[in-house]
């Protein structure tokens, strides 16, 4: 019995320490999962970490970035200013032979109309096919009569508008012609006429300069008398540098010294008057002027008496010989002016202290011409006196229905007219700026006009300009209580109001192939072999599609950026078109006749904030490209990503050139929080 129990016991604590053993190792394996489960935690948590810093220092470096950006932007501009003389000093000359035109005309291209309609193969109908046979053949005879009549058309269409476009020609032609011998006979209004041309057509001037002119041609003396206007003080940027401050995250700006903008300004201003003097006598190719007198101007208001006046800043008579000695590319422009050539210049321009002007054009004892309005007919909104286009723009508005008043030129803070719109749901007040250019208006202008519109907690901001804008100002713009209105858009609301205005000449307009019309299915102006690149896409979201021509990942300028507002490249080569039935987009693309450098074309699409300003592309789905040729025969479909939540512009995909000159698909899906802007700054587009 007690070997029993004991053999008993024993197995009892045999067992029991069998399982101590399994608990023992059940726990150690729990103490190792959990020290697992620790380090992945810790693991996890220093990825997050590190994440967290490469956010944190990418957004830093995109900071920094911008500021040095905006930075070399002030240094540049600066340096433009310090080299205005040395820079125009290097352009070309203007002469009698930039007024001419050109008779070759383009030749005549039908296109697909060139064509002839392919005829059947007997060869490929066999025994029984006969009748098949002569059907087809019946078809193709009825289609090649067709084109030959189209393309009779079209020739007789290229025929009327080459012979009416070359007599343009040649009457613009015989005018110069005449102008010359009228320059050369000493006649002052074409010496004036001629020697204006020259000062407005110069490339030695910033863009945002003013172009005006008052001039008189003494034919006795040989002297021509002008008064040349002057940029403002606010040319010379206020801001010296911009610093990111990462504690305050955000941007500050150093003041740039007052001293040095004063004689920056005074140096800008000896400059302009001594780069016209060297623009009139560099194109003097005919010995028509002995001497020229320059008064250079601002059209502001007097501080002695508050009323509004032509103050002359700089003033010299200067004759040929003495301006010949002169190497202006290395001369102090202050000390030139008034020391070399014994003119005047303001000591305190930046205070509009004016100096006695020399010889005015009213004193010539001959009619002026002044080149800012006052022709008969509809005026020319780029030779119009700043202060009547402010007020036209401000009749704009008072005749659309809204109250508008002129501001004070010396305190407007940015703006030249103010509208109130009585609209008790669309109107509120709107802020109003007046931008008189020849080029396109930088994108800076339509970023300072949403700044003043948001410090006057205006309802709404309008840019008005005689020029055009570009893709990176209507990309800010998009989403923005902003209204941009380019010239051609001006001159239709002038006339649509009964008021007057012209973009240039009266006469200066003249046709070109691509307004002839064209036969069907075809532009003389643009390629005929082409594809139509069409888009759908299901969710209904509301999306612009878009275009970039690209070298590599920079699109080859903003022209090239085909959307909304732009809606073909200048050459014609990609531009938006009408979508067939199914397709909600298309773009015709003509890919063998891209520019040289064109090595890819970017297609994208972007959330239309006007319809959807609050949408995202989780709607953009099962969507699709077809590929047709110029036929409209379709030779393929491409599939591309779908969109995702928080995205607003999505990049489709690229077409690109390999070698040989064949272009492939490649897929995209990169997408951009923040919309079409974020999209086009990658593509080295400027957005203000």
């Amino acid at each position: 019995m007690t070997r029993r129990s004991n053999g008993l016991i024993g197995i009892w604590a045999e067992t029991q320490r069998a399982q101590n053993r399994q608990q023992e190792l059940r726990h150690r394996a729990q103490v190792q999962e959990q020290r697992e489960r620790e380090r992945a935690q810790r693991a996890a948590e220093r990825e997050a970490a590190r994440l967290d810093r490469e956010r944190r220092a990418a957004y830093r470096q995109a900071r920094e970035a911008e500021a040095r950006r905006r930075t070399e932007e002030l240094e540049a501009r600066v340096a433009e200013l310090e080299g205005l003389l040395r820079t125009g000093c290097a352009a070309p000359a203007f002469s009698a032979a930039r007024l001419t035109e050109p008779e070759a005309l383009e030749p005549f291209n039908p296109g697909h109309l060139g064509v002839p309609a392919p005829l059947p193969d007997p060869a490929r109908y066999g025994f029984g096919r006969r009748s098949q046979y002569e059907r087809d053949l019946r078809a193709a005879q009825e289609a090649e009569a067709l084109r030959q009549r189209q393309l009779a058309a079209y020739r007789q269409q290229y025929d009327q508008w080459a012979a009416a476009r070359l007599a343009q020609v040649r009457q613009h032609n015989a005018g110069v012609a005449e102008l010359v011998a009228a320059l050369r006979a000493g006649d002052p209004d074409a010496v004036v006429e001629y020697f204006s041309a020259a000062l407005y057509a110069s490339s030695a001037w910033p863009e945002e300069f003013p172009h005006q002119v008052s001039a008189a041609y003494d034919p006795g003396a040989r002297q021509l008398v002008l008064e040349w206007e002057l940029p403002g003080f606010d040319v010379v940027p206020e801001v010296k540098s911009v610093r990111y401050m990462p504690t305050a995250d955000q941007e500050k700006e150093t003041a740039r010294p007052v001293t040095q903008r004063r004689a920056l300004y005074r140096d800008v201003v000896a400059q302009c008057v001594l780069l016209a003097v060297r623009e009139l006598f560099a194109a003097d190719e005919f010995g028509t002027l002995e001497s020229v007198v320059v008064n250079g101007f601002v059209d502001d208001h007097d501080p002695a008496t508050g009323r509004r006046a032509r103050l002359v800043l700089a003033a010299v008579t200067v004759d040929r010989a003495a301006f010949g000695r002169l190497h202006l590319e290395q001369v102090s422009a202050p000390d030139c002016l008034v020391d070399g050539l014994g003119g005047r210049l303001s000591a305190r321009p930046d205070q509009r202290t004016a100096v006695r002007a020399e010889r005015t054009p009213d004193e010539v004892g001959r009619g002026v011409v002044s080149h800012g309005g006052g022709e008969d007919g509809d005026p020319d909104l780029f030779e119009m006196d700043p202060v009547e286009f402010e007020a036209l723009v401000a009749e704009l508005f008072r005749a659309r229905g809204m109250r508008a008043v002129m501001t004070t030129r010396s305190n407007d803070g940015g703006v030249d007219v103010e509208a109130l719109d009585p609209d008790p749901i669309s109107g509120g007040r709107i802020i109003v700026q007046v931008k008189r250019y020849r080029k396109t208006v930088p994108p800076t202008a339509v970023r300072d006009l949403f700044g003043t519109v948001q410090g006057a907690g205006a309802n709404k901001g309008v840019l008005v300009t005689t020029s055009r804008f570009g893709p990176g100002s209507y990309a800010f713009a998009n989403g923005k209580p902003l209204t941009l209105v380019n010239g051609e858009e001006l001159v239709g609301l002038l006339a649509q109001h009964g008021l007057r205005g012209r973009l240039g000449p009266a006469d200066g307009g003249t046709a070109s192939p691509a307004a002839a019309p064209a036969a069907p299915g075809t532009d003389a102006a643009e390629p005929a072999d082409h594809n139509v690149l069409g888009m759908s896409w299901s969710g209904g979201v509301a999306l612009d599609v878009c275009a970039l021509v690209c070298r590599g990942s920079r699109v080859l300028s903003e022209d090239h950026f085909v959307f909304y507002n732009n809606p073909r490249t200048p050459d014609g080569t990609v531009r938006s078109v009408e979508p067939l039935p199914g397709d909600k987009a298309a773009l015709r693309v003509a890919f063998d006749a891209l520019p040289e450098p064109a090595d890819r074309l970017v297609l994208a699409a972007a959330i239309d904030p006007e319809v959807n300003p609050e949408a995202d592309l989780s709607r953009f789905t099962d969507a699709r490209i077809r590929l047709s040729d110029a036929a409209g025969a379709e030779l393929g479909q491409l599939e591309v990503s779908d969109g995702r939540p928080g995205e607003t512009a999505l990049v489709l995909g690229s077409f690109r050139k390999r070698s040989g000159g064949n272009w492939d698909f490649v897929v995209g899906g990169k997408g951009y929080p923040g919309g079409l802007e974020a999209l086009v700054q990658e593509y080295g587009i400027e957005v203000a």
